[in-house]
């Protein structure tokens, strides 16, 4: 199944992908949050959709696509988890994951405008494939993890550098301003994805190829990541882990580092999983 959410921002209404047509399900009266991932949502989703889908309107245009999770409790990410991305930045390629949080306030829909923060010289992109949890997660054993995976989605890690190393090194400062999250299109559950360790991602800037990896370049593979985490902190339904990004970002740029600034353009995707776009705006603009 591919889920999303579409509508104005706050009012967002779940809706379904099947091939190439959008569905509304607003008559379905459940939102992707916790209660639908915890409850057998999936489930219900299809037999209801199965005995309603003559009642569901088709969408010529989805004029806006909504975070494709309802206020998930938490997201966590992975840092340096590309051999070549911790080249890029000169840190050694981790022994351990790397952990850090993302506030949920940072989350925005797939193509909605960025906002470089106030104060901001070292707005930075990263293009990630993230992990949804579909059930309660604690102690997970690796070889049970894909058990407690509802699905896969895009998001594009934004970071602001300054604030996450030259501020006594707290990396979550620079992850969690406003806007920091652009999340979806598409909830893409396992069964639509023939591997997910072969999975290419890619980020342009203004037009121009900047990012252009592969998911089979993940230093630790995303069974282990779940068991991981889950050794230090319970996941709920609806959480999201962010995997890690490979090489080409902002602050790994020869000769120079070069960030984002009003006006430009990042566009980005992961096969199976759609594309996004996001426009930055300056902060106050």
């Amino acid at each position: 199944m591919k889920l999303f959410r579409h509508g104005k921002p706050n009012e967002e209404k779940p809706g379904l992908l099947v091939g190439d047509e959008h569905f509304d399900l607003s008559k379905f009266a459940e939102d992707y949050d916790e209660t639908f991932f915890s409850t057998n949502g999936f489930d219900r989703l299809s037999k209801w959709f199965s005995d309603n889908k003559t009642q569901c309107p088709k969408l010529a245009k989805v004029d806006r696509f909504g975070p494709v999770i309802k206020r998930p409790s938490k997201i966590v990410c992975i840092g340096l988890n590309y051999s070549d991305h911790a080249k890029e930045t000169g840190a050694k390629v981790p022994e351990e994951p790397v952990v850090f949080f993302k506030s949920t306030t940072a989350i925005i829909g797939p193509n909605d405008n960025v906002t470089i923060p106030k104060n901001s010289h070292k707005t930075d992109w990263e293009v990630e494939l993230a992990v949804v949890i579909g059930k309660k997660a604690s102690y997970v054993d690796e070889k049970e993890a894909t058990n407690y995976i509802a699905g896969y989605t895009l998001h594009n890690d934004y970071s602001e550098r300054a604030f996450q190393l030259e501020r006594s090194g707290q990396w979550v400062k620079g992850k969690s301003s406003d806007t920091f999250a652009p999340i979806g299109p598409y909830l893409v559950t396992p069964d639509e994805i023939k591997d997910v360790n072969n999975l290419r991602l890619w980020l342009t800037l203004n037009g121009k190829m900047m990012q252009d990896g592969n998911s089979s370049n993940l230093i630790f593979k995303i069974p282990f990541i779940v068991h991981y985490v889950s050794q230090f902190m319970t996941l709920l339904p609806g959480d999201i882990i962010s995997t890690g990004t490979p090489a080409g970002v902002g602050m790994g740029q020869k000769p120079e580092p070069f960030y984002l600034k009003d006006g430009d353009l990042v566009e980005l995707g992961i096969d199976g999983l759609g594309s996004s776009k996001q426009k930055l705006v300056s902060w106050g603009k």
